[in-house]
């Protein structure tokens, strides 16, 4: 049976919903649809699929293939499902075997000479796809947000030739974990200390960061609204994994 399943992720909001994608291969004329409520950028994604597959001597089959990105009534959007379309043809063609694809999610979008570029939303994917115990390959641009999730397996790829490698077990896509990420990356937090005069709205925005309250500053401009705002994370505590995600 010439049919492949491949998982990705849709982002919708900062939620990340599982997108099945399906390959089916069948005799007819050569023809690529996708179906399941595709944008117009997904629509697209056939002919970089088609040109990164040929330019890297893969065989396109000459055959009606049909993708569909399930659920159908989850609109799809970007070129976040070029790799995963891509894998799913070359899996439904026996040209990749389909057993690692159970386990694996993939994310990125394709240039025509089969590099991947970054896609936005890589955390939520990340967080959505270590919940189920699967791994996530995404493009090395999109790796370092996705490894923000300290419990996700996440490996870093730049190309589709890379990937296939991978899921054949010929070499293994470097992993990108939690401990690589450089958390001195923001600088220092502005401190309160810093601001001369300004008590009254000092001591309000103490007690809003305190009591956990809402707090609005009104004047006109220069009087040092975004000033004070700036420094109320210096008086809040550090936030646990969970909360920052």
């Amino acid at each position: 049976m010439s049919v492949a399943t491949v998982y990705s992720r849709a982002q919708c909001g900062i939620e990340a919903p599982l997108v099945t994608v399906e390959v089916h291969l069948t005799s007819g004329l050569p023809n690529l649809s996708i179906v399941g409520l595709p944008e117009t950028e997904v629509r697209e994604s056939k002919d970089r699929v088609r040109s990164a597959l040929l330019t890297n001597r893969f065989e396109f089959p000459l055959k009606r293939i049909t993708v569909n990105l399930a659920p159908a009534d989850l609109p799809k959007e970007g070129g976040r499902f070029d790799l995963a379309i891509a894998v799913g043809i070359l899996a439904a063609s026996e040209q990749l075997p389909r057993a690692a694809l159970e386990y694996t999610e993939l994310l990125g979008e394709l240039s025509l000479r089969g590099a991947l570029r970054g896609i936005r939303g890589s955390l939520p994917a990340a967080r959505a796809a270590s919940t189920v115990g699967r791994t996530l390959i995404v493009p090395a641009a999109s790796a370092a947000e996705a490894a923000l999730v300290s419990d996700a397996s996440v490996h870093a790829a730049d190309h589709l030739l890379a990937v296939c490698a991978h899921l054949q077990g010929m070499e293994t896509l470097p992993a990108v974990s939690h401990a690589d990420i450089d958390s001195d990356d923001a600088g220092p937090t502005p401190d309160l200390a810093e601001v001369r005069g300004q008590s009254h709205a000092k001591r309000a925005l103490t007690i809003a960061a305190a009591g956990g309250h809402n707090l609005l500053f009104i004047g006109p401009p220069g009087t040092g609204k975004t000033m004070l705002a700036e420094r109320l994370p210096g008086l809040l505590p550090e936030l646990s994994e969970t909360e920052a995600l």
